[in-house]
């Protein structure tokens, strides 16, 4: 065994000592300040060489101030041993003074450089914990601040992998209007259990996990999953987790780690699925934004006892200012547009589409319905249709299928795509659609001789889809703004107005640029998600509700013709649209008038602008029951059915 000598102990204990940081020098820097003061005034004492009779206590204090003022020597009388010592009691003084300026400053510069690293612990409660950073975050926070505005103090605290500063700079950069939220940032690991305190997840009211960029992000978002609900420090109750999948094959493994306690989002499939429901209706992207966003209308839940022992059908007519779309029983299950039979009891919760929780409630209506104002549905018959898919990625599977299951037999489907390995993945969907010919071509859908040799005119429905598989995100959407303005002059130069374009892009700021291209609607990827991710944040329950909606099982939202419920030019109130939905098992949930459309470009991207208006291009969600309109042949009744 080694041995060490005294005075290597001593070095490593006041090499230890030093190792603590700002404090610990400063205590050191006392000492020895002490040490020299207390010596000198020992040797003044000694000698009697001060001019001044002091005792050992006031040659201390004597030579203190004169440590930290060592300008005054000059006036120092007595001996010159004394002056020598004065001497150097101001030389140590210089050292002294200079060395605890030193010290302070590097104490405050690494006090500064830690908050920058932004590793101190968020002493707030109640709170929203976004962890991850992907460009939704943006649209997110921007709907948390809008929902939560009746909130007196609303705190939302991101965690990342990022600079906090450079964080805080970028949300600063988008968001202007703050209303009552403040954003907290903090760097760190979601991973990392003890980074998850820093935030602290156990008080926070709900937790948003963003998937982040790369090809294992699903198994990142699932490994945060289980750092949360296992930490050895989580909380006895429930978490309210919001988590977004990108792959349907992983589904079963995140839901098997987050439970009753994560709400997954599978990002994806869903945008499959509004990409192929929006494709047949044009306009219906507005309707999904309005019952996303906050700055119009949205879906809430609601206790009234007042509907206890009321119908589905009666309890349409007991709300005016909202509708009613379904129910959630005492038992916790989601029924969208049930049964018109069906029975409020005590402990049910209305589903209503409002303008704010506080306007939803029963009234004494009376809808006054003129019968001779309603018509009974005619027969139709679907007929076969020409679909066009410009482009390929990973959500074009469902897109496929999801178009197959709402087309009649005989339809007609052509994809044309040059995405490397397109061939075996649209080999793979060919066994599944039904009701489709199925054909591919392989071309660059940015050629114009490509395109002209398509003859769009001849197709109904056309998609173009960005090829965020292979290519970046402005890369894609450039791609995609070339083939629409290719499209567009293809149909001005052809003298017809036949067909509808719908089309994904990737990035929201793109949007502007390609409104020049006329599009029916635009599906935003991004800002879907967002809007998504932060309803189901504020309330769980939300959930299943857009689950039914986006599902081509349950129910959905159609856009149907007036004609269909009432009498076309002919003055009315909406109570009577209302009336004649539910008397053939849909629920009315507002109508769009054609006339008020702007033409084309009245999709997604225009009803996110969030001006607050109630008549967004002809659309309107949720209107006043006594709002009086008259129908044409070209308006549509906004509709929740299962047909």
């Amino acid at each position: 065994m080694r041995r060490f000598t005294l005075r290597q102990r001593l070095r490593y204990a006041f090499d230890n000592t030093l190792s603590r940081g700002t404090p610990a020098l400063i205590a050191w820097l006392a000492i020895a300040s002490i040490g020299f003061i207390a010596l000198t005034a020992v040797i003044v004492l000694v000698t009697h060489s001060s001019p001044e009779k002091h005792d050992f206590l006031g040659h201390m204090w004597h030579n203190l101030l004169r440590t930290l003022d060592p300008g005054v020597m000059a006036d120092d009388g007595g001996l010159r041993v004394y002056r020598l010592i004065m001497l150097a009691v101001t030389l140590g003084g210089l050292f002294i003074v200079g060395t605890l300026i030193g010290v302070i400053s590097s104490g405050v510069d690494n006090q500064i450089h830690q908050l920058r690293k932004g590793r101190s612990v968020v002493a707030e409660t109640d709170h929203v914990v976004i962890l991850g950073w992907s460009d939704q975050i943006f649209s997110i926070i921007g709907e948390l601040v809008l929902g939560n505005e009746s909130r007196r103090r609303n705190r939302i605290v991101i965690m990342a992998d990022r600079d906090k500063v450079e964080m805080e700079d970028e949300i600063r950069e988008r968001i202007h209007d703050w209303k009552t939220t403040r954003v907290v940032c903090r760097r760190g690991s979601p991973l990392d259990l003890g980074d998850l305190q820093i935030v602290n997840f156990n008080d926070a009211r709900s937790i948003i996990l963003l998937s982040p960029p790369g090809e294992d992000a699903d198994a990142e978002v699932i490994k945060s999953i289980l750092a949360i609900v296992n930490h050895p420090r989580r909380r006895k109750e429930k978490f309210h987790i919001v988590a977004e999948i990108r792959e349907k094959r992983n589904m079963a493994a995140a839901a098997l780690v987050g439970g009753d306690e994560a709400q997954l989002i599978e990002t994806g499939d869903i945008i499959a699925r509004v990409i192929a429901q929006t494709c047949r209706q044009t306009g219906l992207s507005t309707v999904y934004t309005e019952l996303l966003d906050y700055a119009g209308d949205e879906i809430y839940f609601k206790a009234e006892p007042a509907l206890d022992g009321l119908s589905f059908s009666d309890a349409l007519f007991a709300f005016e200012s909202s509708a009613l779309i379904g129910m959630k029983t005492a038992g916790g299950i989601v029924r969208l547009n049930p049964a018109m039979t069906d029975t409020f009891r005590p402990g049910d919760q209305a589903i209503v589409i409002a303008r704010d929780l506080q306007s939803v409630h029963v009234t004494a209506s009376d809808p006054r319905v003129d019968s001779s104002m309603l018509v009974q549905p005619p027969e139709r018959v679907a007929h076969p249709e020409k679909t066009l898919i410009l482009g390929w990625n990973p959500r074009a599977k469902v897109i496929v299928r999801e178009l197959d299951s709402y087309a009649a037999q005989g339809s007609q489907m052509l994809i044309v795509a040059d995405t490397p390995g397109v061939e075996e993945e649209i080999e793979a969907v060919r066994g599944g659609v039904t009701r489709h010919s199925f054909e591919f071509r392989r071309g660059d859908t940015t050629d114009r001789a490509t395109l002209e040799s398509l003859n769009p005119v001849g197709f109904q429905h056309i998609v173009v889809l960005s090829d965020s598989g292979n290519l970046g995100v402005q890369k894609a959407d450039a791609k995609t703004l070339v083939t629409l303005l290719h499209m567009r002059d293809l149909e001005m130069k052809s003298g017809e107005n036949r067909y509808a374009i719908v089309t994904e892009m990737l990035d929201f700021r793109n949007r502007e640029l390609a409104e020049i291209t006329r599009v029916d609607d635009f599906i935003v990827s991004e800002k879907l998600t967002s809007l998504l991710i932060a309803q189901i944040t504020e309330n769980p329950d939300l959930q299943a509700v857009f689950t039914d909606i986006f599902n081509s099982g349950g129910s959905e939202i159609y856009l149907k013709p007036a004609g269909d419920y009432v009498r076309l030019g002919r003055p009315l109130s909406y109570w009577h649209v209302v009336d004649a939905a539910r008397r053939r098992g849909e629920v009315a949930i507002g109508y769009h008038i054609s006339a008020r459309s702007s033409g084309r470009g009245s999709g997604f991207h225009v009803a996110m602008r969030g001006d607050g208006g109630e008549d967004k291009f002809g659309v309107r969600v949720n209107p006043p029951k006594n709002t009086v309109e008259s129908f044409t042949r070209d308006d549509r009744v906004i509709v929740i059915t299962e047909e």
